[in-house]
């Protein structure tokens, strides 16, 4: 009699055992099921995030360059690249390699001895003058141990230019401004010394005073323009101006002074009418012919003209016959207190400003200058604008 009950619970703790296994099966494959799909949501996570780190990594403007122990090269961000000029892959290579300055290599002395540096500054030896700040540090792992060194470089060269400018910018209004203060200092001591009793004498000092006063004035106000075209202050009063009116306006203002020196004034532009300021543009060409003028040769011809250019805008040039100017000086012509013969500019009453302030003019029309010249063969000014209609 015991077989059958025997037999019975045989049969259901067999069926309870294969129920168990079946449904520990289907647990283990949802378990591995589950298992697998956050094994491939964590790798999906992190390679999100490994793009993220990479576009924000190039994304910075800062040169980033990662060094392992060794000082090979673990890791350079885009605007590194750029910095350098780099196109291959530097990754394995040494810095010194990649980058050939001895000067790195004294920065990474310095790191791994003192473990950070700040405002490291070197210049790079090419032809551009370029100046770069680094700040280095080492990275160490919880045993202190060194694990490589980070590198950030970021770009002075602006900044020196700016700071150089500036000290120029001192240093020539200093000049500019101590020359006929002193000489108008000095013709009034003499006459309160008693030369005024001379009435000859004191004429022609209160003339030479005179000069230098206005000088003064005209320096002054030459600054007081770049001061306003450079901080964005000056604000243009746009009408339609037509050019070939305007030019000459301009000539028969200076007609007097062509004339002492014999120069021909030559209008070739045609009917032109484009959107501008008027009383600025005016200021442009007075400053061009009137440079014209002064250092143009006697019995000379300065011409005002202009041609369409292809892409639909206006050059306007004007040109003399005069001695020209050499090719070092048409870099820089447009720099302010700029120069080329700097004792026969002050002879002639120039302020050293007056082609700075054609320059911002003009820009300030959306349009660009540059000048083109060659010695014994005159000098051409010209004057790119966009065709606006008025």
């Amino acid at each position: 009699m015991w077989f059958f009950p025997f037999i019975l619970a045989l049969v259901v703790l067999v069926g309870l055992h294969l129920w168990w296994r079946a449904k520990f099966a289907a647990q283990s494959a949802r378990s591995a099921a589950e298992l697998d799909n956050c094994q491939r949501r964590q790798l999906q996570a992190a390679l999100e995030m490994e793009a993220q780190q990479k576009v924000l990594f190039d994304s910075m403007l800062e040169g980033v360059l990662l060094l392992d122990r060794h000082r090979k090269i673990s890791l350079v961000n885009r605007a590194f690249k750029n910095l350098f000029g780099l196109k291959a892959e530097q990754r394995g290579q040494t810095m010194v390699e990649a980058l050939r300055l001895p000067e790195l290599e004294e920065l990474l002395r310095r790191v791994e001895a003192e473990q950070q540096v700040l405002d490291y500054e070197f210049k790079l030896p090419d032809l551009n003058e370029r100046w770069l700040q680094v700040n280095a540090a080492g990275i160490t792992n919880t045993a202190g141990e060194r694990e490589g060194t980070i590198l950030v470089f970021r770009d002075l060269t602006r900044l020196k230019q700016l700071e150089r400018q500036r000290e120029e910018f001192v240093a020539n209004v200093s000049h500019e401004l101590r020359t006929p203060l002193s000489l108008i200092k000095g013709y009034v001591e003499t006459l309160l010394d008693g030369a005024r009793v001379n009435s000859e004498v004191a004429e022609r000092f209160l003339k030479i005073i005179e000069r230098n006063a206005n000088r003064l004035d005209l320096l002054i106000q030459d600054l007081l323009t770049i001061s306003a075209l450079e901080s964005g202050q000056l604000k243009l009063d746009l009408q339609p101006v037509n050019l070939r009116a305007l030019v000459e306006k301009v000539f028969s203002q200076l007609q007097t002074k062509a004339e002492t020196k014999n120069t021909q004034l030559v209008n070739d532009l045609p009917e032109l009418t484009i959107s501008g300021d008027g009383n600025r543009l005016e200021q442009v060409f007075t400053n061009l012919v009137d440079n014209a003028i002064k250092y143009g040769r006697v019995a000379g011809i300065i011409t005002v003209g202009e041609k369409k250019l292809a892409d639909g805008r206006l050059e306007i040039f004007v040109r003399d016959d005069g001695p020209g100017m050499p090719p070092e000086a048409l870099g820089r012509v447009f720099e302010r207190f700029y120069r080329v013969d700097k004792a026969r500019s002050r002879d002639q009453g120039g302020t050293g400003l007056g082609l700075s302030i054609v320059k911002h003019l003009v820009q300030a029309h959306d349009g660009g200058v540059r000048a083109e010249s060659e010695l014994g063969h005159g000098t051409t000014f010209f004057l790119t604008l966009p065709a606006r209609a008025p």
